[in-house]
């Protein structure tokens, strides 16, 4: 149902939005923008890799491009990933599947099986483990852990016709978003994008790989300064050196500096075109699904943090990058859904957070590595293992594993010693124990009311998660010796920070809306499910749909 517009509405909306900074504009007319009939015919599923709903309401207000439309579509401006484990794959892996970690196996980017074949190797969650030439380092990348359908395979199952693609720089983006029955699935590798064994490479994608060769191999000035950036413009000194000032020129033959740059987003955005043209996309006989995640963001948040000059020139570049995808989706008279949200948040780096009014902001104690509480808890035990460590994980935090080589006795009295030192330690906010969240009920209610329990036993799955998950302290980074210019900050806890993340969606037409309270990513799958009029078995999603119209109609009704 179409909400009727009267002038006194209308100034008010406007006048609202310039008091928020929003750059307004007035909705237009019914016969200007009709709103299409029956389901879209592409699906453009966008996720920007740590994309916080801090961020996003930071930038919010100087958005001109892509964001604008979005903006005035309807917006949640608190969305959850409502689980623990706040990391890339868990992450994308609930976008497109509505499915949280705990049923649709995603549980971490890495975990281990100690008592299987690898061993003490870690597992990476997109790779098929089962081939001996894959490893978590050089993987042979595979949806094979996602236990769960995306949306693109519920798609293709009611009409084979679909095509199901996923563009991103990272594998684990495109496998989480795509699934196991993908038509294209391309990532950025060594300098170029890449696909799945067995596939070949096209010319759309050839173009997008020589254009993106030739400025790595040339070299790039640095990028333009938007003037609203200048309280960003700062620098903060970490190290030995000092970060906030960046510019993103690239040196000739430095494909690093490609990458963790606005370049990234902007050649995704590129393939993505390409693609939409070369595969006809929105155009066949049946609706289309394109999953574009940005990486972005995540790259350069990690190594400059999120709150610098360089978090703002690439917010200004990716605003400009989803203008150029939207602007080509329209010049083609498509009609197509964008939805837009993220994996998880991020926490700034705390050398600029001490700067910045909380103190309190630290980096990891060493003695919370895997490393130094194996060996705590062989003291505490007596334990010795003469080959291997006792305690195994991928960082001071989430899921830690006890060694399979010792006995049922000694493993219970090594879990207990290292449960004891974990709830010992002053950075540590909550430990437990597998066997605890195993008994513990799955998650219902709004997620930010959620415990931290909670919010551990929705990344929980037996067998694959660990035997001990920690938990930090809030605003603990959990790297604790930074490397400027590539890992100085990150996310991965179970705060609001990291769990928190704008869900928006636009098609033409559609009431504009924003509601405040809390949804959850695992919403997304559901929500479009029902505007495609898929018919989806009961109990096939975690999340539910959500009613788009804005007024009295209901799009889940369907």
């Amino acid at each position: 149902m179409r909400r009727l517009v009267t002038p006194i509405v209308l100034a008010l909306s406007l006048s609202l939005a310039a008091c928020a900074g929003t750059p307004a504009k007035a909705p237009a007319s019914v016969a200007e923008t009709p709103a299409p009939q029956g389901p879209p015919r592409l699906i453009v599923a966008v996720s920007i890799d740590q994309f916080s709903a801090d961020t996003f309401a930071q930038y919010r207000q100087h958005y001109s491009g892509g964001f604008v439309r979005l903006i005035n579509g309807v917006v949640f401006p608190s969305g959850f990933q409502s689980h623990a484990a706040t990391e890339t794959c868990p992450g994308h892996s609930t976008l497109l599947t509505g499915a949280r970690p705990a049923r649709n196996g995603i549980i971490a980017n890495n975990w281990y099986e100690p008592g299987g074949p690898r061993g003490v190797k870690p597992i990476y969650c997109a790779e098929d483990d089962r081939d001996p030439a894959s490893s978590a380092k050089n993987p042979v990348v595979s949806p094979y852990h996602l236990k769960v359908p995306t949306l693109g395979e519920w798609m293709k199952s009611a009409n084979p016709a679909t095509r199901n693609v996923a563009v991103s720089a990272k594998d684990r983006a495109v496998m989480m978003m795509g699934g196991h029955n993908i038509d294209a699935a391309w990532w950025w590798k060594g300098g170029a994008f890449v696909t799945l064994n067995g596939r070949t490479t096209t010319p759309a994608v050839d173009k997008v790989n020589a254009a993106a060769a030739a400025t790595i191999k040339s070299g790039a000035p640095a990028l333009p300064i938007p003037a609203w950036c200048a309280a960003n413009d700062h620098p903060v000194a970490v190290g030995k050196t000092t970060l906030g000032t960046g510019r993103f020129p690239i040196e000739a033959g430095k494909e690093p500096q490609f990458r963790v740059s606005p370049r990234m987003d902007a050649a995704t955005v590129d393939l993505a075109i390409g693609l939409i043209d070369e595969m006809g996309l929105g155009r066949g006989p049946a609706p289309d699904v394109l999953s574009v995640s940005l990486s972005a963001t995540d790259y350069v948040g990690h190594a400059t943090g999120v709150a610098g000059a360089e978090m703002c020139i690439l917010q200004n570049q990716l605003d400009q990058s989803l203008g150029k995808l939207f602007a080509h989706l329209d010049s083609l008279g498509i009609d197509y859904m964008v939805v837009l949200s993220a994996d998880h948040g991020g926490l700034d780096m705390p050398e600029r957070m001490d700067e910045q009014a909380f103190p309190r902001a630290e980096r990891v104690d060493p003695a919370l590595t895997p490393e130094a509480l194996s060996k705590a808890v062989g003291i505490k035990t007596g334990i010795v293992l003469l080959d291997g460590q006792l305690v195994i994980g991928d960082g001071p935090m989430g899921d830690l594993y006890i060694n399979r080589a010792l006995d049922p006795a000694q493993r219970a009295r090594a879990t207990a010693a290292l449960v004891s030192i974990l709830k010992a330690h002053p950075q540590v906010a909550a430990v437990y124990t597998g066997e605890e969240l195993e008994k513990t009920p799955l998650p219902t209610g709004n997620p930010q009311d959620w415990s931290f329990k909670d919010r551990a036993r929705a990344s929980y799955q037996k067998g694959r998660s660990g035997d001990v998950i920690l938990l930090l302290e809030r605003t603990v980074t959990p790297i604790p010796n930074p490397i400027p210019g590539a890992y100085v900050a990150t996310h991965g806890s179970a705060y609001d920070y990291d769990r928190r993340v704008p869900i928006l969606f636009w098609r033409k037409g559609m009431n504009g809306f924003e509601q405040p309270q809390p949804v959850e990513t695992v919403d997304i799958a559901p929500t479009l499910a029902a505007i495609l009029g898929l018919k989806v078995p009961e109990g096939s999603f975690d999340g539910r749909c959500l009613d788009l119209d804005g007024g009295a109609g209901n799009t889940c009704d369907k």
